[in-house]
């Protein structure tokens, strides 16, 4: 992690979010009180910036640097919303195409499905405040320089906007090794969003019972599933091929 992807100290961060920085979470340490923690606090929540209270040793994996037990990581790009975007896409006569994240936290899967998102043309990836990846110079770098032009949205939640979506139109379509329907059976021709989860826990049930359905992809080995980035490729490819098969646009 390179010193540019993080600033530390109590005012030091305080000034950055008045600034208006685009601050991906705010770690403190959790025992930390008094007046200034408190005043932070009360600014992150104001400007809605994530802040997770961590062990002190989680910061001094960071820096050893005098942080006063407060650590913000800056985002390398600036995060949309969904209850923007979604409508400018449908003014645009767009045929929306969404790829949302549930709990991915590895950055070099996360750079991976952002190079493959851009190459598919996919309008957006949609991560959770809090339990995803940092989005900052090492995830730009794995995905090739894609995250540069590709919108990132920031929600509250997963499941919050997974609802928002199907509320707005969308189908949602789940990827998960138990499921019986193949990933080639749904009809991609209409506005659509992705759900992957994390290799090791998989998509949440709570968003898992918002999708419309749940689809699997073949395998033929003996191991049990594909790298996450590896299967969101795969999903997102179909909707390319029906796309094209239909002669409609993929972007």
């Amino acid at each position: 992690m390179e010193p540019t992807d993080y600033i530390f100290g109590i005012r030091a961060v305080a000034e950055a979010i008045e600034a208006e920085k685009e601050i991906d979470k705010i770690f403190i340490k959790k025992d930390l009180n008094g007046s200034l923690a408190t005043e932070l606090l009360a600014l992150a929540k104001e400007n809605k910036v994530p802040v997770q209270r961590v062990p002190l040793e989680r910061i001094n994996r960071i820096t050893r640097k005098n942080h006063q037990g407060v650590l913000a990581m800056l985002s390398a790009v600036t995060y949309h919303r969904l209850e923007h975007l979604v409508p400018m896409l449908y003014e645009e006569g767009m045929l929306p195409f969404i790829v949302v994240l549930d709990g991915i936290t590895d950055v070099r899967n996360f750079g991976a499905i952002a190079r493959t998102c851009e190459c598919a043309g996919a309008d957006a990836i949609v991560i959770p405040e809090r339990g995803s990846v940092s989005v900052g110079g090492d995830a730009v770098k794995t995905s090739a320089g894609a995250l540069l032009h590709l919108p990132v949205c920031r929600e509250r939640s997963t499941a919050q906007a997974v609802k928002f979506l199907k509320d707005n139109g969308y189908m949602v379509v789940a990827a998960s090794e138990k499921a019986d329907i193949n990933y080639t059976q749904p009809d991609y021709t209409k506005p659509v969003a992705i759900v992957m989860g994390a290799e090791d826990t998989g998509i949440s049930p709570q968003v898992l019972r918002l999708c419309d359905t749940f689809v699997s992809i073949p395998q033929m080995g003996h191991i049990g599933s594909l790298n996450v980035s590896v299967a969101a490729g795969v999903m997102m490819y179909e909707v390319v091929r029906q796309r094209l098969q239909s002669n409609m646009e993929v972007i």
